[in-house]
């Protein structure tokens, strides 16, 4: 029998485990794990940023040619997530994700041996697909082994990985363009792909309990029926959908609106990132003391005043750059707030539907991310309002449909 780490949770031997289950790794070794899973989608997103020129010369492609291949590749973790999450409730956690990290190996590989656009777009939808299960079978995980004010704890300390990642891995990208060219990139990406899956292979053990899961449809509609999903899932979806109409305008902003030069920028972008990493520990600690639930509400109603007065100074112009600095810095540091208790909550009651719970609240959250960016590209005036307009629009709609206890 398999025991969950110090969870209090029954002993189960999990769906195709080993006749001789192992014990889970302990908190920090689980976070660790867990934290180089979550790790590769930013690796895979942000650390190529920089290569765009580069791959556009070597390839011979235009502008939108290149950018398809960081499109494809949203799209990818969209869809994969929804194939994934059914797979994981249905046979486990570790196999669909030792297949995925199998994939999204070859995907970098194939990647960095690409010798057109084509192929490397193809690539790309590889390497999305492949990295989907990370990002399922990272949150399901800790649906698995841990409830409420722990859930939120685990997946606070997660989201202090995925604001680093996004922080170092254009700089490592750089750097290593600079020494050996784009196609070391994705060589890199595949060698921290292939140690997490000899990690996962040897050190984490199956964790979902074993059952004879219901048809996919009739989980599908038991948790679009649950309204304490729905909503959770759908304010975590709006959260995240604000801070990435941030970062799609972070450079118009800061760079063109308020001329900060670019050497300056990179201090505002880390200044806001770092807020959102502190809150999301700060958090960890909150929740120990605080339901989620408590906490969750109350840093949505900052983040809505925040949002307010984004608009207010985008609208106004009182205050210029240091108005809208100190707008963007709260907004972030409530979604460190807002994002693990969204999950965790929205996950809480799943049980055996977590995988699927958990493939839709990803899926909706980058759609709904991607869908913000878009807009916020097209109602572009060259004035700050259009991000403001959408950060609030969305944050005031989360508040709207979040449950009010």
């Amino acid at each position: 029998m398999l025991r969950l780490m110090s969870s209090g949770a029954p002993s189960v031997s999990a769906p195709g485990a080993d006749a001789h289950p192992r014990r889970p790794p302990g908190d920090l070794g689980l976070v660790l794990i867990l934290g180089l899973l979550a790790a590769l989608g930013p690796l895979a997103i942000d650390m190529y940023l920089p290569a765009f020129p580069a791959i556009q010369r070597d390839l011979g492609a235009d502008a939108s040619a290149v950018q398809l291949t960081l499109a494809i590749y949203f799209a990818g973790l969209c869809i994969g997530q929804l194939v994934v999450g059914p797979l994981s409730d249905a046979v486990g956690r570790v196999r669909p994700l030792r297949v995925g990290l199998a994939l999204f190996v070859a995907g970098c590989a194939a990647g960095a041996a690409a010798p057109s656009t084509e192929l490397l777009i193809a690539a790309r939808l590889i390497q999305a697909l492949g990295g989907s299960a990370c990002m399922v079978v990272t949150r399901a995980v800790v649906r698995d082994v841990r409830r409420g004010a722990d859930a939120a704890r685990m997946l606070s300390q997660l989201v202090l990985v995925m604001g680093v990642a996004p922080i170092l891995a254009p700089l490592a990208g750089g750097a290593l363009l600079a020494a050996a060219g784009w196609r070391a990139i994705f060589g890199v990406v595949a060698a921290v792909a292939a140690l997490a899956l000899l990690v996962v292979w040897i050190a984490l053990p199956e964790t979902a309990p074993p059952r004879r899961p219901a048809p996919h449809g009739g989980r599908l509609r038991a948790l679009l029926s649950d309204r304490h999903f729905v909503r959770y899932a759908a304010a975590a979806a709006l959260a995240s959908a604000g801070m990435f109409a941030y970062i799609t305008s972070a450079s118009f902003v800061f760079i063109t609106l308020h001329r900060v030069s670019p050497g300056h920028f990179g201090w505002f972008f880390g200044a806001n990132a770092a807020g959102f990493i502190l809150a999301s520990q700060v958090n960890a600690r909150l929740v120990g003391r605080h339901p989620p639930a408590r906490v969750f509400a109350r840093a949505l109603v900052v983040s809505v005043a925040a949002s307010l007065w984004l608009v207010a100074a985008a609208v106004t112009g009182i205050g210029g750059l240091w108005a809208t600095a100190a707008g963007l810095f709260v907004f972030l540091a409530t979604v460190g707030f807002l994002m693990p208790n969204a999950t965790a909550l929205a996950l809480e009651h799943q049980g055996e539907r977590a995988g699927i719970a958990a493939a839709w609240l990803g899926a909706v959250q980058f759609a709904l991310a991607a869908s913000a960016s878009a807009l916020v590209s097209a109602l572009h005036d060259g004035t700050a309002r259009p991000m403001a307009s959408v950060i609030a629009g969305l944050i005031v709609t989360a508040w709207r449909v979040a449950p009010r206890r």
